[in-house]
């Protein structure tokens, strides 16, 4: 049966995203959703660029867009933002680089960025970066919502859809679920755990930068 993968904040965390890849087995007939934050604070930004880019020739890859992908774009708009971004992960993502100047970043991985989407939907699911306007269709939703809202005591979303994010680090270490949404940041870049979710089983595979794993099962209705 197609899995539906969801795979949250990755934030550079390269070895946990391998890890993920060797412990779940990822298939050529699996849907797999990032849900953004790809860049910064981890150790290698590049990397894990290269390594979704690679992902998508194998794997039915959609990436969503996350807050420090929008910082990383509008850091090339002034000195204002660039400084901003960089005291935010930025410095480790150039660093992760090799690079000095943002022009340095490859043409590729600047497209991957720009490429990234602000949401999907499956039948019974929707996945953003952070949050979602409970009364507001998707295609209609603001950048504030989808992008910077914490996950606090979300509503249900009027679809009737399971809201799964990222965004809000879950310090605990275990995606935080309240049936109607689900949030699987679990704070990979520090110290914490990458989590990936299958959606209809509800069964989820945590890995981190030291290369263990774990498994666990978040109750579906």
């Amino acid at each position: 049966m197609k899995r539906i993968l969801a795979i949250g904040d990755i934030h550079g965390c390269l070895t946990a995203l391998r890890t993920m890849d060797a412990e779940v087995g990822f298939r050529e007939d699996d849907v797999i959703v990032t849900l953004g934050d790809y860049v910064d604070r981890g150790p290698d930004s590049k990397g894990v660029i290269d390594f979704l880019l690679e992902l998508r020739e194998r794997c039915q890859l959609t990436t969503l867009r996350g807050n420090h992908e929008i910082m990383m774009m509008e850091a090339r708009q002034s000195r204002d933002n660039l400084v901003g971004w960089l005291s935010v992960g930025g410095n480790e993502t150039m660093r992760s680089y090799g690079a000095t100047r943002l022009h340095e970043v490859p043409d590729r991985h600047w497209e991957f960025i720009e490429a990234t989407l602000p949401s999907v939907e499956t039948e019974t699911h929707f996945m953003v970066h952070a949050n979602a306007d409970s009364n507001t269709p998707l295609d209609a939703q603001t950048d504030d919502a989808l992008y910077w809202e914490p996950f606090k005591d979300p509503a249900a979303h009027f679809s009737g859809k399971v809201m799964v994010c990222g965004h809000t680090s879950q310090k605990s270490g275990v995606p935080k679920s309240v049936g109607h949404a689900i949030c699987i940041d679990t704070l990979a870049y520090g110290g914490g755990w990458l989590t990936c979710l299958e959606l209809k089983s509800g069964h989820y595979w945590q890995t981190n930068e030291q290369g263990h794993s774990r498994t666990g099962l978040i109750e579906v209705s």
